[in-house]
């Protein structure tokens, strides 16, 4: 099974949102041009990668939630890959990248403008298993670029 990116997100000052860049060099130790702000709970090596799925967004768009792509802190928005197929240990060749999910990333305050009345545990696993965010750790470093494919190699 595969998808695509549809959007590459940094933020070089940290926090949210994070905007679009065309590609950026997935590193172990994070994102290309990207900052954490809250480096206890963000970032590191087995929070290197935050992925989201486009079809999910668009879902809570449609429920009447303001969230963008970029908005809730992913660093790949993806699309076309069944978001109830990624756990954790699922690796993902994404461009000339290989990642590997290490759990879901919990959702805090700071995204609470993407929700309506600020309600972000809508993407909490605990709460809403199957609509949350996932943290990946970088396995084989590499460039991935906006349009590159991204397939699960260990579901």
């Amino acid at each position: 099974m595969s998808g695509s990116i549809v959007s590459i997100n940094v933020s070089p000052d940290g926090g949210v949102p994070k905007y679009p860049v065309d590609s950026a060099f997935l590193r172990k130790s994070g994102v290309e041009g990207d900052r954490q702000n809250d480096l206890k709970h963000h970032g590191g090596p087995n929070r290197a990668v935050c992925i989201f799925s486009s079809e999910v967004i668009e879902e809570l768009r449609a429920e009447g939630h303001p969230i963008e792509t970029g908005s809730v802190g992913e660093n790949l928005t993806i699309s076309g890959l069944d978001w109830n197929l990624i756990h954790l240990g699922s690796q993902l060749n994404v461009g000339d990248a290989l990642i590997e999910i290490t759990g879901p990333a919990t959702p805090c305050k700071t995204i609470k403008n993407s929700f309506t009345k600020g309600d972000f545990s809508r993407i909490s696993q605990k709460k809403n298993p199957g609509w949350s965010r996932w943290y990946a750790r970088v396995i084989e470093p590499g460039l991935v670029e906006t349009g590159d494919w991204i397939r699960i190699v260990d579901a």
